[in-house]
């Protein structure tokens, strides 16, 4: 069994940096901001990738589909089976989609961004003390993804808590806890309704995800990114190329774009729209639906005009969920099982113990 224990205790390296220093522990944003940089610093520059500024096309981009959940709610059948599809469509074809009349307030959102804001403005000492060791400590703070594995390092720090099945929450800033728990309580609300409307769409009770993902422990995490502003945003990357470990993954961008997907060998950017969720599909729904709903890898670009914040909330099983195929699919699709069962919290320490790279993660199940 893969364990994250492998990275207890293990120093923060502070990295030496062009006319400054990387302390690791401080993350990206004191370095970024301190008016010390013309250039981005070695420790973050990758090789030039030609595709980082394409954003492609607004005619691809608006093919992105939309999802309205009030018509997954709706007592109408007729509306109610044509979200579904449209549902099951968007899982296969793109494994992204936005997500419309959702009920979350608009304010709780931006009061949700606020705080994220207000924690990544604390003093850096503020935020040491959530500096994280292992993958499942309920509270992490850290920069790119994994510092201690990685040769070069995403231009990102991120505050990662968890929120169910026991919620979490930092001291400061005071009213963290309360509108992140109000928050993280809506959107699971919605992301059950979604796992119910995509065992639908699939053949099976409405109920099959939920019991087969253990939802009454499932693992919900809050997950805050902030990526600021770059000389350089041709060789950084916010985030490198990825899937989910879970589910589904619920996020919510402020107005600055940055995230693109990967459609048809095209990167495409998601533009962020008022009152508007980006939902995508995890590693666990692609496995449990035996191929036909598809984890997308997906990116963060950074630019050198301002910073951006997003928030993610996943959605996976339980941690002791062992999630395989559902037998009806492969016996009625007539298709082979294509993946084979493995514990979700070895499965996600191993993803988050190693660096980011696509789907690989994946290939760990794959039969």
């Amino acid at each position: 069994m893969v364990s994250g224990k492998a990275i207890e205790g293990a120093p923060v390296p502070a990295l030496r940096t062009s006319g400054s220093r990387f302390d690791g522990a401080k993350g990206i944003k004191e370095l970024a901001e301190s008016g010390l940089l013309t250039s981005i610093p070695p420790t973050h520059a990758f090789p030039p990738d030609p595709t980082a500024s394409n954003l492609s096309s607004s005619s691809i981009e608006e093919q992105l589909p939309t999802i309205d959940f009030s018509f997954l709610q709706a007592k109408e059948a007729v509306v109610r089976s044509k979200a579904i599809r449209d549902l099951g469509e968007a899982g296969a074809e793109w494994g992204f989609f936005r997500l419309v009349n959702h009920g979350v307030p608009e304010s709780l959102m931006k009061g949700m961004l606020d705080l994220a804001k207000d924690f990544f403005d604390l003093p850096a000492e503020e935020r040491k003390k959530y500096t994280g060791k292992q993958v499942l400590d309920p509270i992490r703070y850290g920069t790119s993804f994994n510092i201690l594995v990685e040769e070069v390092f995403c231009w990102r720090d991120f505050l990662k808590v968890i929120v169910h099945p026991s919620f979490h929450s930092p001291e400061i800033p005071a009213a963290f806890r309360e509108i992140a728990a109000e928050y993280s309580k809506r959107v699971q609300q919605i992301a059950r309704e979604l796992f119910k409307g995509i065992s639908e769409s699939l053949g099976l009770q409405s109920c099959y995800i939920e019991k087969a993902f253990k939802l009454e422990e499932g693992l919900q995490i809050l997950i805050c990114n902030y990526y600021p502003r770059c000389p350089q945003p041709e060789l950084a990357m916010g985030l490198t190329p990825h899937s989910d470990h879970g589910g589904l993954t619920v996020l919510m961008q402020d107005e600055v774009g940055g995230l693109q997907l990967k459609h048809k060998g095209n990167w495409v950017l998601v533009r962020p729209l008022p009152n508007t969720f980006v939902v995508n599909v995890g590693d666990h729904l692609e496995i449990l639906s035996n191929g036909i709903y598809k984890s997308v890898e997906h990116r963060a670009v950074v630019n050198d005009a301002t910073a951006r914040i997003s928030i993610a909330l996943a959605h996976g099983p339980s941690l002791d969920a062992s999630v395989s195929p559902a037998t009806q699919l492969a016996e009625n699709g007539g298709q082979a099982v294509a993946y084979r069962e493995m514990p979700y919290r070895e499965y996600l320490e191993f993803q988050q113990s190693h660096r980011l790279g696509g789907k690989s993660c994946l290939n760990l199940v794959r039969l």
